[in-house]
């Protein structure tokens, strides 16, 4: 790709972002804010976590943005019995009495991880080795995946029986934990007239993964003020109780705060919020934006917070 400057570039990305919208739109009706979301992540080479009970087109969504950006997709469903080696892929003996490494699922573009909480930890270690490394790790061999690579992982909030809650140091390597809701009457009225028919909707490549990773480094070049990277600091340092600049309402109400990882993602989904809306630079409206879903599974909460129904988001606001 040629732009003459980067401005030019922030222009042409803001027109493709415009049409990713109205491609993703033919399918997923409403859900603005997830879709939003998920593609901030995917310029920013993040991660996301989608939590939403059963039947939120969670999946399609997947799917339709992986047209969209004309990359290549894989779910895995995950499973108490699903093993490393079924997504990372396994060793096997070949025609002519030698080992050779058979790619598993994990090798695409954009995984969908699906109910990523069923599995034990041992596997959930195994993708979230992929995550960090962009690479994994078999048979005593090291395998470079495909780039640009995306894990959408998705939770059940409500049955909790048979699964195995992500550790923290495990959340922390999502960027964004996105929290899909029931659509509203109109979007379901739609939802059920598009689908209770033949009618078959077809969407269209918008851009290509060389594109995406050449609008990646795009976003990490977007120059970002001292006043800015200052106020991301201070809102992950403010989530940390018993520390300088912990509120009062921290302090009564969490237990653990978020990590340096927080004030990187907040800058990085910053930049990428600004350069989406068209701006060269971003400033702290866009770092509130994206702070609710970069700090949601970042801080917990203590009993206290438990049993006087104060609610992460409420807290949240507060420090916003």
């Amino acid at each position: 790709m040629q732009y003459n400057s980067d401005k030019e570039a922030v222009q042409d990305l803001v027109a493709i972002y415009g049409r990713l919208k109205t491609e993703i739109g033919k399918v997923i009706v409403g859900q603005h804010e997830v879709v939003d979301g998920v593609l901030i992540s995917i310029f920013t080479n993040g991660h996301c976590l989608l939590v939403g009970v059963p039947g939120l087109a969670k999946t399609l969504l997947v799917n339709t943005i992986s047209d969209v950006l004309g990359l290549s997709f894989n779910r895995i469903q995950f499973t108490p019995d699903l093993m490393p080696s079924d997504i990372t892929g396994s060793e096997i003996l070949g025609e002519n009495r030698e080992f050779k490494f058979i790619k598993g699922p994990l090798f695409a573009n954009i995984i969908l991880a699906d109910e990523i909480n069923r599995t034990p930890p041992k596997t959930q270690s195994a993708l979230l080795e992929a995550m960090q490394e962009k690479a994994v790790t078999a048979a005593g061999q090291r395998f470079k995946l495909d780039e640009p690579f995306f894990v959408l992982a998705t939770q059940n909030p409500i049955e909790q029986e048979g699964t195995y809650p992500l550790p923290e140091a495990q959340l922390d390597r999502f960027m964004f934990n996105l929290v899909l809701d029931y659509p509203s009457f109109e979007e379901e009225l739609n939802v059920v007239k598009n689908t209770t028919t033949d009618h078959k909707v077809t969407v269209n490549k918008v851009v290509g993964g060389e594109e995406i990773k050449y609008f990646q480094q795009l976003i990490r070049r977007i120059p970002v003020t001292d006043n800015v990277y200052e106020y991301c600091v201070k809102l992950a340092s403010k989530t940390r109780p018993g520390t300088a600049l912990a509120p009062k309402v921290v302090n009564d109400y969490i237990s653990w705060g978020a990590g340096p990882r927080a004030s990187q993602y907040l800058v990085s989904a910053a930049k990428t919020h600004a350069v989406l809306r068209g701006k060269f630079s971003p400033d702290i409206e866009d770092v509130q934006a994206v702070a609710l879903n970069i700090l949601r599974h970042r801080v917990v909460r203590n009993y206290r917070a438990e049993a006087e129904g104060y609610t992460l988001e409420k807290i949240i606001a507060e420090l916003l």
